[in-house]
């Protein structure tokens, strides 16, 4: 099992010090990766319910800190060797393809092939609507949008035709280390989500995923892959899985769980390095 680090990036890691310290004490006792999170603006007053709290509210509130997670997770590349660096999601439909590959090849040639790409097609209107993207187009914009980045992806320029993105044969380079390209991960707590990423992902991100709910999702990522003739075992599965211990990793493991996310687990900076060092020792030491 590897585990991840997830809201790596916010509120108050956006603090470069707490940052660090976070990313190399997460390196140094064996994490796998750390996990961006992305949100450009949060409109004052917005009133979409945040779907991963039962009580729909946003964590940190509206004024929260949100780095850019391109620029943090390039920042965390500098200062590590090993760690894999991902989002947890991009809200990919608010982003041009054409951008976002660049970026994502960059980060992948300067952290020597760490690179995860997590997406989602986002649920926070307001904001889709300030960067001028229809919200009931964000699902399809998004499955296009991998496809297009993945054509940039590829050794030969080629044209793209779609129903967003139109371009004539184009260079991007650099390309990413990693063969066919970075991998894409689809984030998403629900059945369009598990089916959108047996169409286009390389992994699947249920973010809050519980054992009553998660066997469901995994139901309708496997029934897609049997549509489109694909081998769902091509898809990694990450989820959340709350607090942990051997026991409950193990049951993870046995729905196919290959990466399991945990919080910080603290906001300062002899809290991270004690938490993460307690982690390592009652769990890492044992899976």
């Amino acid at each position: 099992m590897k585990f991840g680090l997830a809201f790596a990036t916010a509120g108050p890691l956006a603090d470069p010090d707490l940052f660090e310290t976070l990313v190399t004490t997460a390196e140094e006792i064996g994490m796998e990766s750390i996990w961006a999170v992305e949100h450009v603006v949060l409109p004052a007053g917005f009133q979409s319910k945040y779907p991963y709290n039962k009580d729909g509210r946003f964590p940190g509130g509206e004024k929260a800190a949100i780095p850019d997670p391109i620029v943090a997770l390039s920042y965390a590349a500098g200062m590590t060797k090993n760690i894999r660096l991902a989002t947890g999601i991009m809200i990919l439909p608010q982003r041009n393809p054409l951008y976002v590959a660049k970026e994502w090849a960059t980060l992948d040639v300067l952290s020597r092939g760490r690179a995860m790409m997590g997406i989602g097609i986002g649920w926070l209107k307001e904001e889709m609507e300030v960067v001028g993207v229809p919200f009931k187009q964000r699902a399809a914009r998004t499955e296009e949008s991998v496809q297009a980045i993945r054509s940039l992806w590829r050794e030969e320029p080629e044209a793209f035709n779609g129903q967003f993105f139109n371009w004539e044969p184009l260079h991007s380079n650099p390309k990413p280390v990693q063969k066919p390209g970075v991998p894409i991960i689809v984030g998403g707590n629900v059945e369009g989500a598990a089916r959108r990423a047996a169409r286009v992902g390389d992994g699947f991100y249920p973010a809050s995923g519980s054992l009553k709910t998660l066997p469901g999702l995994l139901d309708a990522m496997r029934d897609e892959c049997a549509k489109i003739g694909r081998d769902p075992s091509e898809i990694e599965l990450t989820t959340a899985a709350g607090a942990l211990d051997p026991g409950r990793v193990r049951q993870y493991e046995d729905i196919g769980a290959s990466r399991l996310m945990i919080n910080p687990p603290a906001y300062d900076a002899e809290g991270i390095k004690r938490g993460l060092n307690e982690f390592a020792e009652s769990v890492l030491a044992k899976v």
